[in-house]
């Protein structure tokens, strides 16, 4: 298909467009779940030239793809599984992430490994580290260097002196995970295919033996029609059994979920140069550079409850404190964490009742003719996940099949983007901005950055920080409803920006003016501005209260006592 004019923009009247045309097109492929590999999925067909469709029933990387640990990484633990196969990929993802795909939005990140063990860690953990250096084969970040207890304590004075006897300093890659997600779907968009969110599938249309299509309802305002295809494609993640049941077909493999908690706190808390990676009795710990703050976590327990919202519990976040306390000369407090946010990772069900111990391996099957599913995985290899779906599909599709070649598609911003890192101050000059301020929105829109500001031409008070959250500009707000689909309050608040886990106030001290803001574009009237501030705090407190909570299922009946933001949401049928 040929790309859009519109530059990826997903607006009130690419919404409606995009309605229309679900309902009068046939498509190739029509793809479920706007997570990380269905958006990856939707890029992947347009660019191959398929006529493409995206469905989601809530937001862009509402569900797991906006709460993982935010890296693009190997999976260093994963070496001592020998999934070596696994690992190689994943380097070579990051490195074209890095380099070519998103410089952008994805930039390294140092940990440091402490080591415990006199005479056999540090070549155990040495022959490990390179390996990881060297299996990704071109490297554009700094290999492996090894410290002693004094360099290790120079380099991240906030350990304890007892807590290591040397340590190794190893980069990876991160990213905000849900403008990653948002940026690839702007990008299927630009290249032709039709991402449309709040927009639930609702049944699977069959003629004879194949899946056709599927009926789908638009959550905001109950309106309903069908979608012609030639194959769908099931990328909902955890919800993958749920959809393979609403489909009638019998799935080849089964998803579990496996809860992951991280926690933020202020950057002053813990004295570092560099992030860490720890041991623990089950997993790895990470502690994470987030801006002006650390992202700690995580944990990882099978999860049984609402899979739309899961529920940090307060013996989650003391599994977190208790162990990057273990470690920490200054402990850190409950009083400390900013935000909290859980996800859930679909991992493929296995004979081991040990989530941590499920592969992350993804598995792609053909459930019936014209119907694939794809799940597992790990975020840093979405773009072979994506590939390896239509493939799938390759054999409902019409003709033959171009091969994937997303390797050499960058995404929205990146094209022109080193030159602006290098034009900071004049950009800065131009719109009265101090160069700290042009990085940051460098690193979060890339060259899209003259399209964000141009909406300040005619009204400079939007280059004005908000209020209570002043790391991000009025102008931000605003082009979130009008170009990123930000559709309510708590699409803004907790993904567009991050506004709900870096500030203590969690979003709600700003989404007054948030609501403001979004209202101008997308029509509101006094009355569901009022409703999206009572919703967005209605939620807030459900998660804080969820927190307090000493178990999940306590947890989890607290924070589904916040309503839902889009009306005619339905929950699938759970599957058996």
């Amino acid at each position: 298909m040929t790309a859009d004019t519109t530059g990826g923009r997903l607006g009130t009247a690419e919404r409606e467009e995009a309605w229309q045309r679900l309902g009068s097109e046939t498509f190739d492929l029509v793809v479920i779940g706007g997570g990380v590999v269905g958006v990856g999925t939707a890029l992947d067909a347009a660019t191959r030239g398929l006529r493409v469709a995206l469905v989601e029933a809530r937001d862009l990387a509402s569900g797991t793809s906006s709460r993982s640990s935010k890296l693009f990484h190997g999976g260093l633990r994963y070496l001592e599984q020998l999934e070596f196969g696994l690992v190689r990929e994943a380097l070579r993802e990051r490195e074209l992430m890095l380099t070519r795909l998103a410089p952008h939005l994805v930039k390294p990140v140092s940990f440091l490994y402490p080591l415990t063990h006199r005479v056999w860690e540090r070549p155990y953990t040495a022959a490990g580290l390179l390996l990881y250096d060297t299996m990704g084969g071109a490297r554009s970040v700094p290999g492996q260097k090894h410290l002693t207890r004094a360099g290790a304590l120079r380099m991240v004075p906030a350990l304890k002196r007892s807590a290591l006897i040397g340590g190794i300093r190893y980069f990876d890659a991160q990213a905000d995970d849900a403008r990653h997600t948002m940026t690839v779907a702007r990008t299927a968009a630009h290249y032709g295919a039709v991402i449309r969110t709040s927009t639930q599938v609702v049944g699977f249309i069959r003629e004879a033996d194949r899946v056709s299509g599927v009926r789908v309802r638009d959550v905001e305002d109950g309106r309903t029609l069908e979608v012609q295809a030639n194959a769908v494609i099931n990328c909902t993640g955890v919800w993958t059994d749920e959809l393979q049941k609403l489909s009638g077909s019998r799935g080849r493999f089964r998803v579990r979920a496996s809860k992951g908690v991280h926690i933020v706190v202020p950057r002053d808390r813990i004295v570092s140069e560099s992030g860490l990676i720890l041991r623990t009795e089950k997993s790895v710990l990470f502690v994470i550079p987030w801006r002006n703050h650390w992202i700690v976590g995580t944990t990882d327990t099978d999860w049984n409850l609402d899979l739309a919202h899961p529920a940090a519990t307060k013996a989650d976040i003391d599994y977190i404190l208790h162990h990057v306390n273990e470690v920490l000369a200054t402990p850190l407090t409950h009083d400390d964490i900013e935000g909290v946010y859980a996800g859930l990772r679909p991992l493929l069900a296995g004979e081991s009742e040990e989530t941590s111990k499920l592969s992350r391996e993804h598995a792609v099957a053909r459930v019936s003719p014209g119907l694939v599913a794809i799940a597992g995985g790990k975020y840093t290899t979405y773009r072979v996940m994506a590939a390896d779906a239509v493939d799938a599909a390759s054999a409902d599709l019409p003709g033959r099949l171009q091969p994937s070649i997303t390797d050499k598609v960058p995404l929205l911003g990146a094209d022109g983007y080193h030159a602006l890192v290098n034009q900071v101050d004049q950009l800065g000059a131009k719109h009265g901005l101090h160069p700290y301020r042009v990085r940051h929105l460098l690193d979060r829109y890339g060259s899209l950055v003259h399209e964000v500001l141009a909406l300040a031409d005619s009204r400079p008070e939007l280059l004005r920080p908000l209020t209570a959250a002043p790391d991000y500009l009025q102008v931000e707000i605003v082009y979130a409803a009008s170009h990123e689909g930000a559709l309510h309050v708590e699409d803004t608040l907790a993904r567009r920006t991050r506004i709900s886990i870096e500030y203590p106030h969690r979003g709600v001290d700003c989404a007054d003016q948030v609501a403001g803001l979004m209202g101008e574009i997308l029509g509101w009237s006094e009355e569901t501005v009022t409703r999206e501030v009572d919703l967005y705090k209605a939620r807030v407190e459900a998660e804080r209260d969820s927190q307090t909570q000493p178990d999940d299922l306590a947890a989890d009946a607290s924070r589904g006592a916040a309503p839902e933001a889009r009306p005619a949401l339905r929950e699938p049928e759970p599957a058996s």
